[in-house]
């Protein structure tokens, strides 16, 4: 995974000044990089802490860390027989969370108990990325990193760890499993996954590409202005409506519910797998089409794991499943049973992407009342922009409405106002560097 190391810290501090806001007993963050495959070399990137006195974040905390570059290499931190145990070890070679809820008696605290030296109450979340995502039809010949017995790592999950997110917690104020380690390993997957192996590397090419054809040093400011709006832009945007796809699925599943006869997109998907699976393997597959179908298998799970816009869905499924399909059942016979089932499954699937905004199946919703039948679905299905700031707002305060039932929908409601502060400073970002291109236009850079 290649990230500019300013972009890279932005994008941690971005991260860490939401999950402090949203986090009232936390006082302090860090977020580690881990790669590359297979020396798995572990580099703190940045930390803030929380001055409780103003109520600011403070960066570049001046503290020693076994972490700070160069880092440590795997081979010097993994689990081994008489080597202390790290909670980063667990971490990166487990990909599942560590809670110090009791420093005193954590078993992956031992150095700093034998070293007399207080340990804090924290929280340690992996960031998970689909291999795919980083190396594409190279992930299978990656080179694994290795336990103390010589397996390799990671070899039996489609995820990567390459970031370890650590936040310090008031003495008592954190235990395993509670709402606050909830919320900080949703904000790690909305934002940290989607920010560090999507958004991030697609805005660092283009930023990258114009950085390269500046010449001048006024070009190069502008080009780090609207890079940094690009980044608010994708971190704050992109963690909205992945509330807002929350809500959706929610209103779906009470769909699904009142309506247990129509097929929901799970249904669909699950049967196309089914179908898929039934034919993939070398013996019934020609050369080279047992890959497509495995693709085929992952894209159809992966839709059936989000909830997309429907129209976003249909997409999906014009240009990513149905291709496949189509080129299965062109290059082999395998399925030439099931090619009329196939084709009335993808046709129904398009439909069945539309469900939550069919107005007879919502009128079946007897057992909610009726504004909250008109107000969830309106809000449920907005793409969130720019200029709908206002909706924001409504969707804010719809999630105090007394009759809605969503799990964790009061931490939904503390995210999404964090977040509505990001948003509401990108015009003034946006006005500052409308004012450089206004100077360079005019063949002068004014002090702004």
């Amino acid at each position: 995974m290649i990230i500019g190391d300013d972009v890279l810290e932005q994008t941690c501090k971005d991260m860490i000044e939401t999950i402090l806001l949203c986090l009232r007993d936390a006082t302090k963050g860090t977020i580690y990089r881990i790669g590359p495959m297979p020396e798995l070399r572990t580099i703190r990137v940045t930390s803030g802490a929380r001055d409780e006195a103003s109520g600011q974040i403070l960066w570049g905390i001046d503290e020693f860390s076994d972490y700070d570059y160069p880092g440590k290499r795997w081979e010097d931190y993994k689990d081994m027989p008489g080597r202390l145990l790290e909670a980063m070890a667990w971490c990166v070679e487990k990909g599942k969370s560590w809670t110090a809820d009791d420093p005193n008696q954590d078993s992956r605290s031992i150095r700093k108990q034998l070293a007399n030296e207080a340990e804090d109450y924290h929280h340690m979340e992996p960031v998970l990325i689909n291999r795919n995502y980083l190396y594409g039809d190279h992930a299978q010949e990656l080179e694994l990193p290795v336990d103390y017995r010589g397996e390799p790592i990671w070899s039996s999950c489609d995820n990567l760890v390459v970031a370890v997110i650590k936040i310090h917690f008031k003495r008592g104020c954190i235990k395993r499993g509670d709402d606050s380690t909830k919320v900080i390993k949703k904000l790690s997957r909305t934002l940290g996954t989607h920010l560090l192996s999507l958004h991030i590397r697609e805005t660092l090419a283009d930023a990258q590409q114009e950085l390269a054809r500046q010449r001048l040093q006024s070009c190069n400011i502008l080009a780090h202005e609207l890079r940094n709006t690009l980044i608010k832009l994708g971190f704050a945007f992109s963690a909205i409506n992945a509330e807002i796809s929350f809500l959706r699925e929610q209103w779906e599943s009470e769909i699904a519910l009142a309506c247990p006869e129509v097929e929901s997109k799970s249904f669909i998907l699950h049967r196309l797998r089914e179908l898929a699976q039934a034919n993939c393997s070398a013996e019934k597959c020609p050369a080279g089409l047992s890959g497509l179908c495995e693709k085929l298998i992952a894209e159809q799970s992966e839709l059936s794991d989000v909830s997309l816009m429907p129209a976003v869905g249909e997409k999906w499924v014009e240009n990513k499943i149905w291709p496949k399909w189509q080129q299965l059942l062109e290059q082999s016979d395998a399925w030439d049973s099931s090619r009329e089932e196939i084709a009335s499954l993808l046709e129904r699937l398009k439909d069945a992407l539309w469900l939550g905004t069919k107005e007879e199946l919502v009128r079946r919703l007897a057992h909610l009342p009726e504004d909250l039948k008109s107000l969830w679905p309106r809000l449920a299905y907005m793409e969130f922009t720019v200029d709908k700031l206002a909706e924001l707002e409504h969707i804010i305060d719809f999630l105090d409405h007394p009759d809605l039932k969503i799990p964790h929908k009061q931490q939904t409601k503390k995210i999404l106002t964090s977040l509505k502060a990001l948003v509401e400073i990108i015009p003034e970002v946006e006005e500052k560097t409308n004012r450089i291109i206004f100077s360079l236009r005019n063949g002068s850079f004014e002090k702004q």
